[in-house]
């Protein structure tokens, strides 16, 4: 049977088809995580023409109760805030504003609390707020207005000091999702030292450019709100993942320009870290694999931090290449922007770009990646030792501990990572050996006593964990174990056993 193939679809007239108010609830379920979200809010600040902005955790006692971002931009009249607030409200974004979508503040700020309240003031209209509390939003759309003199209240609390002097807003987060339920044996102070170091690192790195200039400022602080005693209150510095004090290759950095069809030539400014560097610019962007690659920025604002889209895939011999690219001013499809600004999609027509990118003398793209490969193996060769490939780690192994093993260590490619896992085991052994699922098995009776009564995890114990995987890792390479092997794997079960059981002693001892 065949038939005509028509290239346009018929229509029979249209039909208004408004969302349903559970698109508020879809709207915060995209995956944002936590300093990404906060990162959309600063984007906002940015956008205002904010000088200072202030990321405040408040606290009562052991129980963290809200948080609150706080900036002193030009702040929003009443009209504008219902702007602001509306599900993909259109306002008139400047042509290098870091906003895009209209969606940012409502999807960033319920994907981690159960309610966000704006209020915002100008120098020249009275202080407004609104709020947006998930359970109404998910039922039809209502928006709270917020009382005008506790609108005023909460600007105040911030004015004639940091940041709001004049003019600013505030976005004040409850019910968020990730605080600890229960504060007390310092869970609270344990979440806030992770969570901030966390935060600084991403933001320092996202917007380094904005906090390089000088004029430009985030703090975080931590206040508890009964005795107003502030716990931390200390500047994001700027990571430039660019920062390195020497090149690995003197004749790097260099420009290539990719011709792309569809807009014109693309800049690429390609670099080579210096080999073996401690540095945070370098190891707190992400793992071996993940943190070379393309450098993606939208008006100065950092919105992919590695990788390769699709160009090629990642590998150690890469890892000092980093390639830096201003997308073009005006949205295209070459380069697509998602809507968390934490990465780019690439079309295809950029990859084949790529292969016939050349620099000023001649010198193709794909000299410059044969020059990183050869910078990272001749770095090794220095050392004056040749390390064996291993098994790279997996589930279970603190990603610190994984980028370092990855570091040190070449990593067989094509592999399965080795994992580790709790489980019971009987009580003479202290870990098992599950070959076919490339698991280390540790016995679950003895991760009490080992974690001297810090909640456990899945990345818990790493110096345990670690040591283990040096243990370990040279009989997942192999198909079985041998008469010599056998022996060493029966002596670290013994001694392991004996010394876990002196752990639980202690443990009952104290008890």
């Amino acid at each position: 049977m065949t038939h005509n193939w028509q290239f346009d679809v018929p229509t029979a007239g249209s039909k208004r088809l408004p969302p349903d108010a559970r698109y508020m609830e879809a709207l915060s379920s995209q995956g944002y995580g936590f300093e990404v979200a906060i990162a959309d809010l600063v984007d906002n600040s940015i956008d205002a023409g904010a000088k200072d902005v202030v990321i405040h955790f408040l606290r009562d006692g052991d129980q963290l109760v809200s948080l609150l971002v706080v900036d002193d931009g030009t702040g929003m009249s009443d009209d504008q805030l219902d702007v602001a607030m509306t599900v993909g409200g259109l306002r008139g974004y400047n042509t290098k504003a870091l906003g895009m979508f209209g969606t940012g503040l409502k999807s960033a700020s319920l994907s981690h609390a159960s309610a966000v309240t704006v209020v915002s003031t100008t120098k020249r209209t009275r202080t407004a707020g609104r709020r947006w509390l998930m359970e109404r939003a998910v039922s039809g759309f209502e928006c709270d207005i917020v009382d005008p003199d506790y609108a005023q209240t909460l600007i105040d609390r911030y004015d004639n000091a940091r940041p709001i002097l004049w003019q600013g807003t505030v976005v004040r987060w409850d019910g968020v999702k990730d605080f600890p339920k229960h504060g007390g044996g310092g869970q609270t102070d344990r979440y806030l030292h992770r969570t901030i170091n966390k935060l600084g690192l991403h933001l320092g790195l996202h917007l380094h450019r904005f906090l390089e200039r000088g004029n430009f400022n985030i703090t975080i602080a931590v206040e508890d709100v009964r005795t107003g005693t502030i716990y931390m209150n200390f500047g994001v510095e700027p990571l430039n993942p660019f920062a390195y004090p020497v090149s690995g290759n003197h004749e790097y950095p260099r420009e290539f320009k990719a011709p792309v069809p569809s807009i014109g030539d693309v800049t690429l400014d390609a670099h080579i870290w210096t080999p073996k560097s401690n540095l945070d610019e370098y190891k707190a962007v992400g793992s071996v694999l993940d943190r070379q690659g393309f450098y993606f920025y939208r008006h100065n604002r950092l919105v992919q931090a590695g990788g390769w889209n699709n160009f090629r895939q990642p590998e150690q011999h890469l890892s000092l290449a980093r390639v830096a690219i201003d997308l073009p001013a005006h949205p295209s499809d070459a380069f697509r922007l998602t809507v968390k600004k934490s990465g780019v999609d690439a079309s295809p027509e950029f990859a084949s770009a790529l292969e016939h990118a050349t620099d000023a003398d001649g010198r193709t793209f794909l000299n410059y990646l044969a020059a990183a490969d050869m910078t990272y193996r001749d770095a090794r060769k220095r050392t004056g030792t040749v390390r064996k490939a291993v098994v790279p780690p997996g589930k279970g192994f603190d990603p610190t501990v994984r980028e370092t093993i990855e570091d040190e260590l070449p990593l067989l490619q094509h592999e399965d990572p080795i994992a580790v896992r709790w489980q019971n085991l009987e009580n003479e052994l202290f870990f098992d050996i599950d070959r076919e699922d490339r698991t280390i098995i540790l016995n679950q009776r003895y991760r009490a006593a080992i974690l001297g009564g810090r909640r456990g995890g899945l990345n818990d114990a790493p110096l345990l964990k670690s040591l283990m995987y040096i243990l370990l890792h040279q009989v997942f390479e192999k198909e079985y174990s041998g008469s010599r092997e056998k022996d060493n794997l029966q002596l670290w079960q013994s001694i392991l056993v004996a010394a876990a059981r002196t752990e639980l002693d202690r443990v009952a001892d104290d008890d």
